[in-house]
């Protein structure tokens, strides 16, 4: 069973709902899996997540509802866009002078992100997309419509296991194919229904929203969540960032999450569920998480009727390489129904 259809059939066990008018949130939305899985039930959703490159997945998979046209760039006579955008390779932009060998042979460490071609193009797209967008040629969701083509299309190029803390020493196979830029799938559903997207802290957010199902996927570790996805930030942003070290992170800009810190932890996730206007509260968290199974039911007990499901699940992929890791993970989902 996928974990998309294990939430779903949490959800559905254990809550008393109607699909015809639900308001579903995903507060901590990643790249809008869960999201996009419910917008295509016919939910209401509320998409958040403080990663910028989140809010760019969500802004097109969530809120665009309407066909991608690009009216203005046809009167330029671009007539195919994405044959347009994958035929360039004119700059030698920030990713390629910071992820790539050649473009850091002179400086402290030597990165293998991308290859030289790969980082051409990413920066040469990434260029075009605003460029476009500051002539006003394209429009507010076919911005981040191209923004989040982009995304997926640089991701499967990379030179890492899966995530972007670390890359590979060698060039994978994957990663030597010419980046192709693809149009992604676009969830229309009903007019009527109500896609909000924001880019906020989830503890703060809390306090302006209400709705029937509030979905839960924190970080469960005290790893820093956004090293993982540096590289899709930066290319989201665009912004030129003060890096650092062999991965070429990010400076920080924000605090490490409080969900990554064991003192603090158990009081932000106590903090969220009183103040949530959910009537169901849904987390998911697994066995290798900081908080323990047992506070985890005290906390949320604390606050109506509450049931655990649990599931086994082979870990994924970019650990198998790591001894010390199990190969398999629990993953519970903790169930709350508010008084």
């Amino acid at each position: 069973m996928s974990i998309l259809s294990y939430i779903d059939n949490t959800i559905q066990d254990f809550a008393e709902i109607s699909d015809n008018d639900v308001t579903f949130c995903d507060i901590f939305a990643g790249t809008s899996s869960v999201g996009k899985y419910f917008k295509n039930k016919g939910y209401n959703i509320i998409s958040n997540d403080i990663e910028y490159y989140s809010f760019v997945y969500a802004k097109h998979f969530i809120e665009n509802n309407e066909k991608i046209t690009f009216n203005k760039l046809k009167d330029k006579g671009i007539q195919s866009v994405f044959e347009y955008l994958n035929k360039l390779n004119d700059k030698k932009g920030f990713i390629f002078q910071n992820y790539t060998i050649s473009g850091t042979q002179n400086q402290e460490y030597e990165r293998k992100y991308f290859t030289e071609e790969n980082a051409i193009k990413i920066d040469s797209v990434r260029n075009k997309i605003e460029e476009w967008k500051n002539n006003k040629l394209i429009k507010e969701n076919e911005y981040y419509y191209l923004i989040t083509c982009l995304l997926e299309a640089a991701d499967k190029v990379a030179n890492t296991a899966s995530v972007y803390e670390a890359f590979l020493k060698d060039i994978k196979k994957s990663a030597q194919k010419t980046m192709e830029i693809k149009p992604l799938e676009i969830l229309t559903n009903d007019k009527e229904k109500k896609y909000f997207v924001t880019n906020e802290d989830a503890n703060l957010l809390i306090n302006k929203i209400s709705g029937d199902v509030l979905y839960m996927d924190p970080p469960y570790n005290t790893r820093k969540y956004d090293t993982n996805y540096h590289m899709l930030e930066t290319i989201a942003l665009y912004d030129n960032p003060l890096i650092k070290g062999k991965a070429g992170v990010r400076e920080e800009t924000k605090k490490r999450s409080k969900y990554c810190i064991k003192k603090e932890v158990e009081t932000v996730l106590e903090d969220i569920i009183e103040k949530a206007k959910f009537k169901y509260i849904f987390l998911s968290y697994n066995d290798e998480g900081i908080i323990p199974l047992n506070r985890i039911k005290e906390i949320m007990s604390k606050y109506g009727e509450y049931k655990v499901y649990e599931k086994n699940y082979k870990r994924f992929k970019a650990d198998s390489n790591r001894d010390y890791l199990k190969d398999s993970t629990i993953e519970y989902i903790h169930c709350l129904k508010k008084c």
